[in-house]
């Protein structure tokens, strides 16, 4: 009988532990990540264009609203690439991608899994080209989005995250539209995270 309440407190005691560290560490999470961007280079105009891929700076800002539904505000600076047609380069650009997403985190033991969804709105700007040709400066697409957090220490998470962006633009040359270039890049980060 004695062995049973002193189970029972035990476990009592850990269980309200554990809900005590969920609620301390609070709604906020910010992180900051390495990202290896690798474009899809889909161009059906006949150019044959192409961006370089790159490794970025990002950090996001997320919000739980519960234990398991968070939206991410994702950010970098204005990132410059190579425009290349036919494997030569032509050009310049940058573009800055911000992208807010809605995620759902799963509950498992010692890690923190999650998916998540949302909207990319990417700014091209700096655009130099040969006279005559020319994008669009703006696109918006849908975000997918699979990572995990794994704890290290108290509020202190290694994360793990790839995206899938959908990140396009219409060029045009004299004023008359030749197709559509897909940058569609994955976006495999690692980093740190820090909840409070």
């Amino acid at each position: 009988m004695k062995k049973s309440l002193l189970a029972a407190a035990v476990l009592c005691a850990l269980s309200s532990g554990a809900a005590f560290a969920q609620q301390a560490e609070g709604p906020w999470m910010v992180r900051a990540r390495a990202v290896h961007l690798d474009s899809a280079n889909k161009d059906s105009t006949p150019l044959g264009l192409s961006i370089n891929n790159k490794t970025i700076p990002e950090v996001d800002v997320s919000y739980f609203f519960t234990k398991n539904i968070a939206a991410e505000l994702i950010l970098t600076v204005p990132q410059k690439h190579t425009l290349r047609a036919g494997g030569k380069a032509i050009g310049t650009l940058k573009h800055l991608p911000p992208t807010l997403l809605v995620q759902y985190h799963f509950d498992a033991p010692g890690f923190k899994p999650y998916v998540g969804a949302g909207l990319n709105y990417t700014r091209f700007s700096s655009v130099n080209l040969p006279a005559g040709v020319d994008i669009d400066r703006n696109s918006f697409g849908p975000a997918l989005q699979v990572g995990v957090d794994i704890p290290l220490a108290k509020n202190l998470y290694l994360n793990f995250d790839v995206k899938k962006v959908y990140i396009k633009t219409d060029v045009s040359a004299g004023g008359a539209k030749l197709g559509t270039f897909k940058v569609d890049p994955v976006l495999v980060g690692v980093g740190l995270g820090w909840r409070f």
